[in-house]
C-alpha cells in the first residue's frame, strides 16, 4: 500500500509539472496563478502545496527536471575534462544543442524562461535560478582554465571572459532559434557552430589586463 502511495504521489507530481509546463507557456510565468495550474492539472490548490510551497518552488522545479541531463552533463565534464578541455566542452556544447533541438520539454521551458517570464522584484525565486547559474558559469570557467593550463590557450588568456563569450554565444543561439526554429536545423548545423566559436577563442582569445 506504501509503495502505491508513493507511486501515486510521484504521479501527481509530474502531472503538476507537466500542468506548469503547458501553462506557464500559454500565460507567461507572471501572469500564471496556482489555481490555473492545478485546473491544467485536474487537481486542487491543495495538492500544489503539498508537493511545493509556492509558485517559486514549482517553477525552479520544473527547470530541474528539464536542465537535469544538461547538468549532469556538465558535472562529468568539469569533474575530469582529460587532456583535451576544448574538445570537451564543444562535445558537452553540441550535446546540449542537440537536446534542445530534439526534446520538446527542454524547447518549451528554455521558451519560457527567454520569452515567456518578466525577471522582476517580484520574482524572488529568480534568485535560485541565479544562484545555480552561477555555479554552471564557474564550472566552465574552470574547464577554460584547464584549457590554458595544457597549453590549448595562451597563458594570458582569461577564462572568465572566455566563458563569458562561450555562454553568451550558445545561449544566444538557443535564444535566436526557438524564435524562428524553421530557420535552420540547430543540431544538424550544432557542430559548425561549436567550431566557429572555439576556433575564435583560439585565434584571438580574452586576455587578460596587464598590471
Amino acid at each position: 500500500m506504501a509503495r502505491k502511495t508513493k507511486e501515486e504521489a510521484q504521479e501527481t507530481y509530474t502531472a503538476l509539472l507537466d500542468a506548469a509546463e503547458s501553462v506557464f507557456s500559454e500565460k507567461g510565468v507572471t501572469n500564471t496563478t496556482l489555481t490555473d495550474v492545478a485546473t491544467a492539472a485536474g487537481m486542487t490548490r491543495g495538492a500544489i502545496y503539498w508537493h511545493f510551497k509556492d509558485k517559486g518552488a514549482l517553477f525552479s522545479a520544473m527547470c530541474d527536471r528539464a536542465f537535469l541531463p544538461m547538468e549532469m552533463l556538465l558535472n562529468e565534464v568539469a569533474g575530469g575534462p582529460g587532456d583535451d578541455p576544448l574538445a570537451a566542452i564543444r562535445k558537452m556544447a553540441v550535446h546540449m544543442l542537440h537536446m534542445v533541438s530534439n526534446d520538446s520539454r527542454q524547447r518549451t521551458v528554455f521558451n519560457i524562461l527567454f520569452h515567456r517570464c518578466e525577471k522582476n522584484h517580484q520574482m524572488d525565486f529568480f534568485v535560485h535560478e541565479q544562484e545555480k547559474r552561477g555555479e554552471c558559469l564557474d564550472q566552465i570557467t574552470a574547464i577554460f582554465q584547464a584549457a590554458i593550463n595544457q597549453g590549448q590557450l595562451p597563458p594570458d588568456t582569461d577564462p572568465w571572459l572566455a566563458m563569458q563569450a562561450f555562454h553568451s554565444y550558445v545561449t544566444g543561439l538557443i535564444h535566436e532559434w526557438l524564435i524562428y526554429p524553421d530557420a535552420y536545423d540547430l543540431g544538424q548545423h550544432a557542430q559548425t557552430m561549436l567550431d566557429i566559436l572555439l576556433a575564435g577563442l583560439q585565434a584571438s582569445p580574452p586576455r587578460k589586463k596587464k598590471q
